[in-house]
């Protein structure tokens, strides 16, 4: 029960329970990937496994949460409606918990698996804030509606992804910007621009992006990816599908994840979502159909 790859899923706070999925999962039969592709939270947490290891490492950043967000109890600054100051604190917040939890932590990505992270370029034919409108608007669509687990639409419009490895980032500042280049959702934060194009979160190409996997030459043994999702899809608990050079084994909770993915305000549901991912590894990783 070894994977040569993963991917893991946008979602939010609800990427505690991937962390969660993770752990449990290396505990009983440990992993060794060789790429982790992924984007918005869901490449802050790859990041988070291997800066800070283990149970301890994801305590360690919960306890960060709780103390960082101990007094927010509203997800909107109406008192900046009419002053120069953010109407909304996810930004600010969400960059300093990225400084601090990857923080003295970030040589260790030297050794870690390749760390593939995604973005999504704005189409050439659409300003910012109007690819913002109809980014977000597709998205939405696709995700909530129609239950897409690889939408299309924001392909067909122009939206492209591009993949960035953390390891080329030399110093942590670079980094926590290439994360927060692919988790940038307005109005939680501001249009973000690399080398000059605006960039939005990686999840408007697909939130689940197994385009950044490696497949296997012709002849050779399919690549073994693990696709950890952080909602609900009308599939099973865990389920298999193949494509060229790649057998993909997406894995999604059992039951939907409480908080949501920028709700600061209930910070106090993070413990759970990632007690949440451990109660789930250990139901679906002996199950039939994890198993092959």
């Amino acid at each position: 029960m070894q994977f040569d790859q993963i991917v893991m899923a946008g979602g939010g706070n609800r990427c505690w329970w991937q962390a969660g999925f993770w752990h449990l999962l290396n505990e009983t039969y440990p992993q060794k990937p060789s790429r982790i592709v992924a984007i918005s939270a869901g490449a802050a947490t790859a990041c988070l496994l291997y800066v800070r290891p283990g149970q301890e490492g994801a305590q360690w950043g919960l306890n960060y949460y709780a103390k960082a967000l101990a007094n927010v109890t509203n997800n909107v600054n109406w008192l900046n409606l009419f002053s120069s100051k953010p109407l909304f604190p996810h930004d600010q917040l969400y960059r300093a918990a990225l400084k601090n939890i990857i923080g003295d932590g970030f040589a260790q990505l030297k050794t870690a698996p390749q760390i593939m992270i995604g973005l999504a370029q704005v189409p050439s034919w659409l300003g910012p804030r109007t690819a913002v409108a109809v980014g977000l608007s597709i998205y939405n669509l696709e995700k909530y509606l129609k239950k897409s687990l690889h939408p299309v639409l924001g392909k067909k419009l122009g939206f492209e992804r591009v993949f960035i490895s953390a390891q080329s980032c030399e110093k942590l500042e670079e980094l926590v910007e290439l994360i927060l280049q692919s988790s940038c959702t307005p109005p939680f934060t501001p249009v973000m621009y690399r080398e000059g194009a605006a960039v939005l979160d990686g999840g408007l190409v697909d939130n689940v992006p197994i385009d950044g996997l490696l497949p296997a030459l012709p002849g050779d043994r399919p690549q073994e990816a693990l696709v950890l999702l952080t909602r609900r899809y009308p599939y099973p608990d865990c389920f298999v599908k193949e494509l060229p050079g790649l057998r993909l084994t997406y894995v999604q909770p059992q039951t939907p994840i409480l908080i949501s993915s920028w709700d600061y305000s209930k910070h106090q549901l993070m413990p759970l979502a990632y007690e949440q991912g451990r109660k789930d590894a250990k139901n679906i990783i002996f199950s039939k159909a994890f198993d092959g």
